[in-house]
C-alpha cells in the first residue's frame, strides 16, 4: 500500500470510528491535547502525511480502536487487550460429571462437530458406580441430579446430526483393567462392569460417537474438547482454558486429528479392542 492510500484508509477510519462513537472534531482535539486545527487537518484529505506515532496512538486510544486497524495493518479494530480477553479467558471448572458450563459449550455448538480428549475416561461413558467412586467427594448436585444432567448429554448425542469424536489413551483402559494408578481402589467387579459397559456405548452410538484409542507413549495430549470451529478448551484442573480465536482453535484441532492418525484401529473396531483388555 502506497502512503497516499494509508493516509487516506487512516482518515476514512478515523472518520467511521467518530461517527460510531459519537465523538466529535473538538471533543477527539481535547482527548488528544491536540488544537481542533490539527484534527480538521488530518481529516480534510489536503495533506498525504500521516499523523505522527505519538499523536497516532493518542487518536486510536481516544475512539478505543488499535493504531494497527487504523493504519490498515489488521481488518480487526480492537485493542490489543480486547482482542486477548476476547480470544482467551480462564473459567471456573466444576469438579463434576455434569459440568453447568461444559453443557453451555456444547449447546453453543449446536451442529458441530465436537472433538474430545478425556483426562481418565469421558463421563458420559461411566458407569454410574464409576461416577459416584470418583466424585463422590465433589459433587455439586445431589448423585440423582448429576446423573439427570448427564442422560441429557447422552440424548444430546444421540439426536440427529450429532458428531461426537474422542481419544482415549489406551494406558487408561488398560490401568483400569488392572486396577492400577488412577484406579487403584475401584472394586474390581465395578472396573469390570466400566469396561463392558463402555465398550457397549461405543458400539451402540456408533457412528454419531467415534471413539480412537491413542499411545500415550507416542503421542501425549492434555484433556482438551473442540467445539466446531467456535472455541477449543484446555482443562487444567480447577480451570478452563478457553480459547477462541481461529488458529488457536485450528491448532488445537489439528492436535486432535493427529491423536486419531495415530490410532492403530478404526472407531468400528474400538468396542472389542476395549473388551480385549478383560482376558
Amino acid at each position: 500500500m502506497r502512503k497516499e492510500e494509508r493516509a487516506e484508509l487512516f482518515r476514512k477510519r478515523v472518520g467511521e470510528r467518530m461517527a460510531a462513537t459519537g465523538i466529535s472534531r473538538s471533543g477527539l482535539a481535547r482527548s488528544c491535547h491536540v488544537d481542533r486545527s490539527t484534527v480538521a487537518q488530518i481529516l480534510s484529505g489536503d495533506d498525504p502525511r500521516l499523523p505522527n506515532a505519538h499523536l497516532a496512538a493518542e487518536i486510536a486510544f481516544a475512539l478505543g480502536v488499535s493504531v494497527d486497524w487504523l493504519l490498515g495493518l489488521t481488518e480487526r479494530s480492537e485493542t490489543a487487550a480486547d482482542l486477548l480477553s476476547t480470544s482467551f479467558r480462564i473459567a471456573d471448572a466444576q469438579r463434576a460429571p455434569a459440568d453447568d458450563q461444559i453443557i453451555a459449550w456444547h449447546r453453543e455448538a449446536a451442529g458441530h462437530k465436537i472433538r474430545h480428549v478425556s483426562a481418565t475416561f469421558p463421563d458420559i461413558l461411566k458407569t454410574e458406580d464409576v461416577l459416584g467412586w470418583e466424585y463422590a467427594a465433589f459433587l455439586s448436585k445431589t448423585p440423582e441430579q448429576a446423573m439427570q444432567s448427564l442422560r441429557d448429554t447422552i440424548e444430546w448425542l444421540r439426536a440427529p446430526g450429532s458428531d461426537y469424536e474422542i481419544c482415549v489413551s489406551r494406558d487408561m483402559v488398560e490401568s483400569l483393567a488392572r486396577g492400577e494408578g488412577y484406579w487403584k481402589g475401584l472394586p474390581r467387579e465395578v472396573a469390570r462392569r466400566q469396561i463392558e459397559a463402555m465398550a457397549e456405548s461405543c458400539a451402540r452410538l456408533y457412528p454419531s460417537l467415534r471413539v480412537y484409542l491413542y499411545d500415550s507413549k507416542r503421542v501425549f495430549s492434555a484433556p482438551v474438547t473442540v467445539f466446531g470451529p467456535l472455541l477449543a478448551v484446555v482443562y487444567v484442573g480447577q480451570f478452563y482454558m478457553v480459547f477462541r480465536e481461529n488458529r488457536q482453535v485450528r491448532a488445537l484441532t489439528q492436535h486432535f486429528d493427529q491423536l486419531v492418525r495415530e490410532s492403530d484401529i478404526d472407531a468400528r473396531s474400538v468396542p472389542d479392542e476395549i473388551l480385549s483388555y478383560l482376558g
